[in-house]
């Protein structure tokens, strides 16, 4: 009787360490929340703030809109025009206006609040996706109620 050189034990173990000690980002990647996002084809601070979700574990679909046809959306789904940003995200029944941090994205699907999501309106430097946080201009972060109401959700001072 002759003995195997790989046991069925051996190669068990050996897959393990080996499956345990390499990196695996594309198991980090897209196991969290579903988001699609509908952005300007052209929009490069659009890109970068959809890669800081996928940084983050969102699973991030995209949807080329331009025009008043991005806005036509916008309007439908509850967001005020004075919210108006240059994309738009829909995750788990919110609406994402605009450079939402992550945090503010997360507290928002942790908290289940009655609304139609949350906006940062405009562009503002150093917000996600929008140059350095380090140099960022102050902004706020907003509540966008169902009567079309809003209220500040988290304000970042400037940097």
């Amino acid at each position: 009787m002759t003995k195997d050189l790989f046991s069925r034990r051996t190669i068990l173990i050996g897959g393990t360490a080996l499956l345990a000690a390499s990196p695996l980002p594309t198991l980090a990647q897209g196991a969290g929340p579903a988001i699609h996002v509908l952005k300007d084809p052209n929009c490069g601070c659009c890109s970068a703030w959809i890669q800081i979700l996928e940084n983050d574990g969102f699973a991030v679909t995209t949807e080329s809109s331009l025009g008043t046809l991005l806005m036509r959306y916008k309007l439908d789904n509850g967001i005020p025009q004075e919210m108006f940003s240059c994309h738009t995200g829909s995750v788990d029944g919110y609406m994402i206006e605009g450079h939402v941090p992550v945090a503010d994205i997360r507290r928002l699907l942790d908290g289940r609040p009655d609304a139609v999501g949350l906006a940062v309106p405009g562009m503002p430097y150093g917000s996600p996706g929008m140059g350095p946080e380090s140099e960022r201009e102050a902004y706020d972060v907003f509540l966008i109620r169902r009567d079309g109401s809003n209220e500040v959700f988290t304000s970042y001072a400037a940097a």
